[in-house]
């Protein structure tokens, strides 16, 4: 299951701040910041998707991820390798590291974590 833009929005402030009310959730947008109904809309389908849920503490609702950020975002990437890059990891880290301008310390710094990667493989 996929979020929308607005969605992973407010999802990241979630991911941030762990549990939220959602006064702490507009509080976290920049100006203008968004209705509360809207909020509330974002809210409700997120819970429909399973990616949040609640805690009612009086006539409060305190908001909480069911997602872990980094299993989305896994999902997210598996899903782009497989669909923009016909399954290829190779053909994906060859894209990402000519057209992402990376500095020669930052393309260092990859060589490391791919070379820890194989040590354990």
């Amino acid at each position: 299951m996929q979020l929308s833009n607005a969605e992973e929005q407010l999802m990241q402030f979630l991911w941030k701040q762990k549990k939220a009310f959602m006064k702490d959730l507009i509080d976290a947008y920049p100006e203008p910041k968004p209705a509360q109904t809207t909020i509330a809309t974002l809210l409700k389908r997120m819970q429909d998707k399973e990616f949040v849920d609640y805690i009612q503490l009086g006539r409060s609702r305190e908001y909480y991820p069911l997602v872990k950020k980094s299993d989305y975002f896994g999902k997210q990437v598996h899903g782009m390798i497989k669909n923009f890059f016909n399954n290829d990891a190779t053909q994906f880290a060859s894209f990402f590291t000519q057209e992402t301008n990376l500095s020669k310390e930052e393309l260092e710094d990859l060589k490391k974590l791919i070379e820890e990667q194989i040590e354990k493989k």
